[in-house]
């Protein structure tokens, strides 16, 4: 259930809980009642999106909306900030378990968790009405769903990535600056020098933290320049029409090297000129998405699954049989499936399509 901030306690929270961060010049009291009147939504809630809910929330951003579609592991928790090894345990959902943690952090403020897979049926439903959309997801296709939805939807937002030592992040204004997607293009690829650069920002030869790892300092940096730069942008005049340059910001902790690069805007680009959002319009989205660690996702829609019934039909079947609020988990040896409650589901142990629709045919119907 969505909390609604506490209008009547805003300026004993200015004389107390936000009084430092009204000093900073940068903010002061009128950019205070800014953020705490702004709306963000932070799409994936891992490494980055952990990070940022806890600086934004901490900040005092008025309303926020988490939406993640996984739930914590314990290999989470050596990065994601927000989960303990209760959560991990209990297997709860990241929206969920991010947002019971960030009310006890700031109860003054909105924290709404949606356990939801963003994608062309529900991002603008999801997104739209918001100030600002944040980018907390570890793959290009929901980084390319987000680009065109802000597009559409004329919502800045700010793209990040973290892998290894190394990260990157670059804020979009629909129509102002270059959007993702003119980064993307070859000539901007080529201005980025470093072999790390280039794996991170394209998808074409995209890294990720099941290759080769990530270090929790890493994502940590990355997140803290998203939440400074959400914060300006929140803190501006709404009516600002001040032309701003857009520049990708990469910072590699380990070897301490770091860069700022221009990013021209592309004048014949598919999504911030020409208007066309294939993604977004679901001619790009897969059915089935790879999603890391040995995994396939599959997206069903229009089921409303009876958890509770299907763990007991399962008991007899399957291993490891568990069930709560959020999802079912149950183990077909090697493989383990986790279930949601509108029909998604991610089977772990293969990177095969076929044979993860034929474990969910199997063992959930189709």
């Amino acid at each position: 259930m969505l909390a609604s901030p506490m209008d009547s306690n805003i300026d004993s929270q200015f004389d107390e809980r936000y009084s430092r961060q009204i000093l900073f010049a940068g903010i002061g009291e009128a950019g205070q009642r800014r953020l705490l009147a702004s709306r963000t939504a932070i799409v994936g809630c891992g490494a980055l999106g952990t990070v940022l809910a806890n600086l934004l929330v901490r900040a005092g951003v008025g309303r926020i909306r988490i939406i993640d579609r996984d739930f914590v592991e314990p290999s989470n928790l050596q990065r994601q900030t927000l989960f303990d090894e209760s959560d991990a345990r209990d297997s709860l959902p990241k929206a969920i378990a991010a947002e019971r943690r960030l009310r006890a952090i700031n109860s003054s403020i909105a924290i709404e968790g949606i356990v939801a897979d963003l994608g062309p049926r529900n991002a603008e439903e999801l997104l739209s009405a918001h100030d600002l959309i944040l980018d907390g997801t570890d793959n290009f296709e929901t980084r390319h769903l987000l680009n065109d939805a802000a597009a559409k939807l004329r919502i800045p937002w700010i793209y990040a990535a973290a892998v290894g030592s190394y990260g990157v992040t670059m804020t979009i204004r629909p129509g102002v600056t270059a959007c993702l997607a003119c980064l993307l293009k070859p000539e901007n690829r080529a201005d980025v020098s470093a072999p790390q650069e280039n794996s991170v920002a394209a998808p074409q030869s995209e890294e990720t933290c099941d290759t080769v790892g990530v270090i929790a300092p890493a994502a940590g940096v990355i997140a803290s320049i998203e939440a400074t730069e959400a914060m300006k942008l929140l803190v501006e005049e709404r009516d600002c029409t001040q032309s701003v340059e857009t520049r990708l910001v990469s910072f590699d902790v380990w070897t301490g090297r770091h860069h700022s690069i221009r990013v021209a805007r592309d004048p014949e680009c598919r999504v911030c000129v020409q208007h066309k959002f294939r993604y977004l319009e679901g001619k790009a989205q897969p059915h089935v998405t790879m999603c890391g660690r040995d995994s396939v996702q599959i997206h069903e829609r229009n089921r409303n699954l009876d958890l509770a019934l299907m763990a007991q039909r399962l008991d007899s079947v399957a291993s490891n049989v568990r069930q709560n609020d959020f999802l079912l988990r149950f183990t077909v040896a090697p493989h383990e499936i986790t279930v949601f409650s509108d029909g998604r589901a991610i089977i772990k142990g293969t990177r095969d399509p076929a044979i993860a629709r034929s474990l969910y045919a199997r063992y959930l119907g189709s």
